[in-house]
Order: C-alpha cells, then sequence, then structure tokens
C-alpha cells in the first residue's frame, strides 16, 4: 500500500462528506436491527440462543456466565492478573475523583442545592469477535460501580471457548452478571430482558455498527450513553513531531476495524510525506495487516497537509475525533483553542493506547463527530441529579410578584394562587 498526503484546502465536497459527515454504515443496518430487537422481545432467550448460532457460530447452553468469569480471573496467570488489577485501580481512582457532592446553599434566603443518586441497574457491553476486549469491561463496569450503581450487568458475545482474559477483567472490574450474548440481541436482552436477561434502565459502552444501531432503537425506553461507532484517532502534528511516532498511533488505531477512521493532519509537507513512509514501511509488521490497510483506504482515514496551524486546528475542530493526539511543540496552546475532542493526548510520549488501557481515563468516547456535543463515559452517566428547595415565608414574599406576574402572563391562575394561599393573612 501506497499512502499519499492531501492537501486540505484542496478537498472537495464529497471527500469532505466522507470524513466530516461519517456515520460508519450505521443507519444501514437499522432495518435488520429493528427484526433482531423485535425478535429479542417477542422470543426472549430462544431468540438469544438461535442468534448465537447464526451470528457467532456457537451453541449456548447457560446464558448466565458470571462464575465463569469468577473461574477465568482464578485461573489467570500472574502476570496477565496484575495488569488487570492495576489498569482497574487506575480507572476507579481517576472516576472516584469525579464523583460529586450533595450541596446545599442559601441564596437571598432561599435554601437551594443539588444531591446525586446512582441508577439502580446498569448494563454494559463488552466487544468480541475480531478482537478481545477486556479493557472494555473496566471501562463501563468501574464508572458504575464507582458511582453506586447496585446491579451492574455486562453482555459480551459467546463462544465455544470465552475470552478468558475479558471474562477475568469484568469479574476484576466489580460486574455483578456476566451474560453470553452479543451484537444488537445483547442490547435488546439488555433493554427489554428476558427470562434469564434481567432489563435496566441504561445500556452503555461501544460496539460494531449492529450494537450502535441497537442502541439508536431502543433508547426511548432504556436510556443509553451516547452512539459509539468504530474507533477514530485524529494526530495533529507539527514538523517536531517524530514521524514514526505519529505512524505508530496511526496504525494501532487502525488495527481496531476496516470501518476505523485514522487521521493526521500537519502543516508540514515534510512531516506529513515521512509519516506517510513510515506507515508504509511498517504496515507489513503488523500481524492484523490487512484491517489496518483496509481503513487506511477508507473514506474517513488519511494524511493531509494544512496550510498553517490554524487550518490543521479547523480541521481538527470540524472532525471533532473520539481521540485527538496532539504532537507539536506548542501542544498546550493547541489545546487551548480545541473544543470537540473525545479525549486528548498530549505530547509524543502519551500514546492514545496508554489511554485505551492504564492512565485511568475512560475510552468510551463519543464518534462520528458527536464529540461536538458530548464528551465521553464518566461517574456522570449513571447518576441522576435531584434538586432541592426550602423557602420560608419572608423568601416566598421575596418572589411572590415574580412568580405571580408569570403565572398569571402564563394563563395558570392556579400556579398563581398556590403562592397567594401561603399569605391569607395579610
Amino acid at each position: 500500500m501506497t499512502l499519499d498526503p492531501e492537501r486540505v484546502a484542496e478537498l472537495g465536497p464529497e471527500r469532505r462528506r466522507a470524513l466530516f459527515e461519517r456515520d460508519a454504515g450505521v443507519e444501514a443496518v437499522r432495518g435488520d436491527v429493528r427484526d433482531i430487537l423485535s425478535r429479542v422481545r417477542a422470543e426472549g432467550d430462544a431468540a438469544l440462543r438461535e442468534f448465537a448460532r447464526e451470528f457467532d457460530d456457537t451453541d449456548v447452553g447457560n446464558l448466565d456466565v458470571t462464575d465463569a468469569a469468577e473461574r477465568a480471573y482464578d485461573d489467570l496467570d500472574d502476570d496477565t492478573r496484575q495488569a488487570i488489577d492495576d489498569a482497574v485501580e487506575n480507572v476507579r481512582e481517576f472516576h472516584e475523583a469525579q464523583v460529586p457532592d450533595d450541596w446545599r446553599e442559601a441564596f437571598d434566603g432561599r435554601e437551594l442545592g443539588r444531591r446525586f443518586r446512582p441508577i439502580e441497574r446498569a448494563g454494559v457491553y463488552v466487544p468480541g469477535g475480531a478482537a478481545a476486549y477486556p479493557s472494555s469491561a473496566i471501562m463501563g463496569v468501574v464508572p458504575a460501580k464507582v458511582a453506586g450503581v447496585e446491579q451492574v450487568a455486562v453482555a459480551t458475545p459467546p463462544a465455544d471457548e470465552m475470552n478468558p482474559v475479558t471474562l477475568a477483567a469484568i469479574h476484576a472490574a466489580g460486574a455483578d452478571t456476566v451474560y453470553a450474548v452479543g451484537g444488537a440481541q445483547a442490547v435488546g436482552a439488555l433493554a427489554y430482558g428476558t427470562e434469564t436477561v434481567n432489563s435496566v434502565q441504561l445500556v452503555v459502552g461501544p460496539g460494531n455498527k449492529w450494537v450502535t444501531a441497537a442502541k439508536a432503537e431502543v433508547r426511548g425506553e432504556v436510556e443509553i450513553d451516547f452512539l459509539a461507532g468504530p474507533s477514530e484517532v485524529l494526530v495533529l502534528a507539527d514538523d517536531t513531531a517524530d514521524p514514526a511516532l505519529v505512524a505508530a498511533d496511526a496504525l494501532a488505531q487502525a488495527e481496531h476495524d476496516p470501518n476505523a477512521s485514522v487521521v493526521v493532519v500537519t502543516d508540514d509537507e515534510a512531516t506529513a510525506d515521512a509519516v506517510c513512509g513510515e506507515i508504509d514501511a511498517r504496515l507489513g509488521e503488523r500481524e492484523r495487516a490487512d484491517i489496518i490497510e483496509e481503513c487506511l483506504q477508507g473514506d474517513a482515514s488519511g494524511v493531509f497537509v494544512a496550510r498553517s496551524q490554524s487550518e490543521a486546528v479547523l480541521f481538527a475542530e470540524e472532525y471533532a475525533a473520539e481521540h485527538l493526539s496532539i504532537q507539536a511543540a506548542d501542544d498546550e496552546d493547541i489545546l487551548d483553542r480545541i473544543t470537540n475532542a473525545g479525549s486528548v493526548f498530549l505530547g509524543p510520549y502519551t500514546p492514545v493506547a496508554a489511554g485505551d488501557y492504564a492512565t485511568g481515563t475512560n475510552h468510551v468516547l463519543p464518534t462520528n463527530g458527536r464529540a461536538k456535543v458530548t464528551g465521553g463515559l464518566s461517574v456522570d452517566t449513571f447518576l441522576r441529579a435531584t434538586t432541592v428547595q426550602r423557602l420560608d415565608r419572608d423568601s416566598l414574599g421575596d418572589i411572590r410578584d415574580t412568580v405571580t406576574t408569570l403565572a398569571n402572563a402564563e394563563g395558570l391562575e392556579g400556579h398563581a394562587a398556590s403562592v397567594d394561599a401561603r399569605f391569607r393573612d395579610e
């Protein structure tokens, strides 16, 4: 494969649409997903077992594999178990810092505040298939448990031999129940419930286009985090960036999925050429070279040359990447100009892979440009905020005219009367 840089200023309308309006094929499968969800709702466990045979090429006996997850953790080799435990601890530490405190304050005599309470039941989807993702189990389960969710259920695709590292990570993260169910049918089972799978209030976690489409369909019957499609990275580099490191980050992200999006943008033509050369030279060394090549040839991937750093920043802002790596001399200044990104990685020694596993930040992040309107998975996702207020007679009197005037203006006389009733003695 030969990768050539493209110039940002010369991108035509079709190329720009492919880059900035990407949907990763989600809309194309929504009709089929509706059929899957309908069968799960109507047929329950029987549909889940049939879909396991059809999509996962396996016969599922017990859909509840909670005990198998505990055994997998106990049987794991010491080094892998320690790595999982370390990652869990780092993710827990970061998310514990997010837990908000209840508060109550006086505002000119009005006592107002907020309190935070977790939802009771959450479902976490952990992908399987072409690659195992124990890290996604940690990222989904840990913030839910830190938030105080009482019942956290995990659904992950079945197999004749389920990945023991994924199962072990699910257990270490603190999941209460584990189900061997994958794909759109797993989202349906968590949303609707079956004979075995208990319904939840919220479904979170990344997945392929089928999982994402299913989350879009069930939204409204249950809450979801957001619609997270295939993985994305944008590396914003200047002439001080090491092309080998930029290429390494691009290749790493591309190995996720043929539908992943990998972009490098730089204001230095020599850097762009060098990055393309490094990618071409290193591609053959990667075990998942076929997947990487398909990804890099996709419409939402490429290496781009901007006329200036400002144009490169504007490109990154419009792209609104899930992962934004800034490898430039003035990375803090560039960060100050960025608002649209799921997670930002600063400097040459902060590879995206570090955040995927062990820094402690969450790697379940918005894709397809949704970083323009939402952030990644966090403790907040699992909390409900309730406002609290208390007024005494004097503080109600202070706002009496405001309330009654506005209530009457809206034609809601009873609202005004409910306030006036407190002052009957006047």
